[in-house]
């Protein structure tokens, strides 16, 4: 069970990370943050007792590595749509011969700046690489990117893949939710694990009971949004009669 940092703001993720959360995802493709900002995250929250992973902005075998110099050990991929990208993602993740990362692990966090013996060749060991299923081509491909060595996993993404199926801003039709459970099973199937992103309660515990590994039920930003309108409309419009309604 998890959540989103999404505000790149280091208290919240701290505050976060001692929530009793099993696992926090560091946004970092809707998420306003840079990758300095990125490895701070890391940094701060590496003091509880709670899993990281690293979502970056998109498919790029530069940005992968240096989110990888950066620390992140669990990443997350997004928009792969079909076992090429898949591929891709992994031989950027590995050093050659198995793959194309560029090396500098005495000159970065990944390795502790050259104090992780035998980095170089052990480094898969510190690496959990997962994709994102997020579109109808994704879903239509799922068992060949699932079959993809060197996946630890995939998320679904049920706003984006709603979205592609032509139904924006509606994650928990049928149709889609046929969709992600069906990525539920093939992922079983091929033994990697599969996560995904569930803000409605109900929806949640129905992707659990369906047999999800991992999940995100919240978000920094959101809880913070949630939570002060709340509070803004008891106070204004219970007591006050105005309005809490205040726009941007």
């Amino acid at each position: 069970m998890g959540m989103w940092v999404c505000s790149g703001s280091h208290v919240a993720a701290e505050i976060c990370a001692g929530s009793g959360f099993d696992w926090l995802l560091i946004d970092g493709e809707h998420g306003v943050l840079s990758l300095e900002t990125t490895q701070q995250l890391l940094q701060v929250t590496a003091a509880y007792p709670v899993h990281t992973m690293v979502r970056l902005p998109q498919l790029d075998t530069a940005t992968i590595k240096q989110f990888l110099d950066a620390g992140a050990q669990n990443i997350l991929i997004p928009m792969v749509d079909d076992a090429r990208m898949a591929q891709d993602a992994v031989a950027a993740t590995r050093y050659p011969p198995a793959g194309v990362r560029g090396v500098g692990s005495a000159l970065s966090r990944s390795a502790r700046w050259g104090g992780v013996a035998g980095y170089l060749t052990d480094a898969e060991q510190y690496i959990s690489l997962f994709v994102q299923i997020e579109s109808a081509a994704a879903v239509a491909n799922a068992r060949e990117i699932c079959a993809v060595k060197g996946l630890a996993g995939v998320f679904v993404g049920p706003s984006d893949l709603a979205a592609s199926m032509g139904l924006l801003g509606q994650q928990n039709h049928p149709d889609v939710v046929a969709a992600v459970k069906s990525v539920i099973t093939v992922a079983h199937e091929a033994g990697i694990k599969v996560g995904l992103n569930a803000f409605d309660p109900a929806q949640a515990e129905d992707y659990l009971a369906a047999g999800a590994d991992f999940i995100l039920v919240a978000a920094d930003v959101q809880l913070l949004a949630l939570e002060s309108k709340k509070l803004a409309a008891q106070f204004i419009d219970s007591a006050a009669g105005g309005s809490a309604d205040v726009g941007y």
